[in-house]
């Protein structure tokens, strides 16, 4: 029975878990964010050749 309470009260393996998952969380935003920034720099910088070349 002592076992049983020692593994109920024993909450190291879900705050590791929870960490993961917010680690996780962070990652694809960061991933999402960059891309979007990638993208808009692709198109200034598109922008910037195409008014050099014009000039």
């Amino acid at each position: 029975m002592q076992t049983i309470r020692k593994f109920i009260r024993n909450s190291k393996g879900a705050t590791a878990i929870e960490y993961g998952l917010i680690a996780a969380l962070i990652a694809v935003a960061a991933i999402a964010a960059m891309s979007t920034l990638g993208n808009n720099l692709t198109h200034t910088f598109n922008n910037v050749s195409s008014n050099l070349k014009a000039s």
